[in-house]
């Protein structure tokens, strides 16, 4: 029982993207329920929307991570496959120096 047990173990993925990491939607992100308030399906991030990454936590069903990113107006839960890194440079790091 013990070996069984074992073998039904999995790691969690390790995440490709870190706290404070820029990011870019690649598809329109939309309500699934997560915010009551806004209707079902309302855009709550359009495709090449850049936001920042403000957790990471993982979804065990998928054994994949799951990022909370900050973009305008809401934070979302995306998974790796709806983000790509921004490219360096394509917005200022900080406010200071503007």
């Amino acid at each position: 029982m013990n070996a069984m047990k074992a073998a039904t173990h999995i790691e969690p993925r390790e995440p490709a993207y870190a706290w404070g990491q820029r990011v870019i939607a690649l598809d329109d992100l939309v309500n699934d329920g997560s915010y009551p308030e806004r209707p079902e399906d309302a855009l709550l991030a359009a495709r090449g929307s850049v936001g920042e990454i403000v957790n990471v936590g993982h979804a065990q069903e998928l054994n994949e991570p799951v990022y909370l990113v900050q973009f305008d107006g809401c934070v979302v839960g995306c998974l790796e496959i709806e983000l790509v890194p921004a490219p360096h440079g394509l917005l200022p790091e900080t406010e200071e120096g503007a």
